[in-house]
């Protein structure tokens, strides 16, 4: 059974991300100075940014978490990438959504095939792959074994996504000019942005150890065998 200590520090926690996120559009909306040439729609980019750099995080956690299942085939590490996929996804979500609001404003068309947002659009879809394939595999072990292949395969994507801009002609702008009060309003999303995720990350990875519990035996959730006093394991 949890300590109250435990039972109370997940509560806290969301209720200090939910808090910040509240204080930051706040800050977004009434505080931060209207961009001149674009007007409201610029403010998504605090939203895009910070989601974005996330998600990088998040498909870096799968990476490693791949690596490791198959360096140790211990479970953990397979529900670790499991969880880190579905954040990744989310937050991915998020980024498509908002620079589609965005590029509406700036290009006058919801998409443009330019290599940033084509690479973006794959790597969405590499981690949505990565979610639907997880059911259709009945044993646990396989499903782990290529789960991991397929999300070392599926990080590759990531560095095509950060670098295109750079090593492509892309219209996606590569940086931002911005007032003080507009760059200080970008840092202050990363916090709860970051905090979303990472407790979105821990309460998958919860789920999925529950889950894992409920439909298979001890021995394979890495779990020290219990011992009786005195008696063989």
């Amino acid at each position: 059974m949890k300590s109250t200590p435990v039972r109370i520090v997940g509560p806290v926690y969301w209720v200090v991300t939910f808090g910040l996120l509240a204080a930051v559009t706040a800050m977004m909306v009434w505080w931060t100075p209207r961009e001149e040439t674009m007007g409201d729609v610029q403010k998504v980019f605090y939203i895009h940014l910070p989601a974005a750099i996330n998600t990088f995080v998040a498909c870096f956690v799968v990476f490693i978490a791949s690596v490791m299942y198959l360096l140790q085939r211990r479970s953990w590490w397979d529900d670790l990438g499991f969880a880190a996929a579905k954040v990744a996804v989310l937050l991915a979500s998020i980024v498509l959504l908002t620079g589609m609001i965005w590029g509406r404003s700036a290009w006058g068309a919801w998409w443009q095939w330019t290599p940033r947002l084509t690479f973006s659009l794959i790597l969405w879809l590499l981690y949505v792959v990565y979610l639907m394939i997880r059911p259709s595999i009945e044993s646990s072990q396989r499903r782990a074994l290529i789960c991991a292949v397929y999300g070392v395969i599926a990080f590759m994507d990531v560095p095509l996504v950060w670098l295109s801009t750079k090593l492509l002609p892309d219209i996606h702008p590569k940086s931002i000019s911005m007032a003080p009060e507009m760059r200080l309003t970008l840092l202050a999303w990363f916090v709860p942005m970051t905090m979303l995720a990472a407790g979105l990350l821990v309460a998958s990875m919860r789920i999925n150890r529950l889950q894992r519990a409920a439909s298979e035996p001890a021995e394979e959730l890495d779990e020290p065998r219990l011992v009786p006093a005195g008696g063989q394991a």
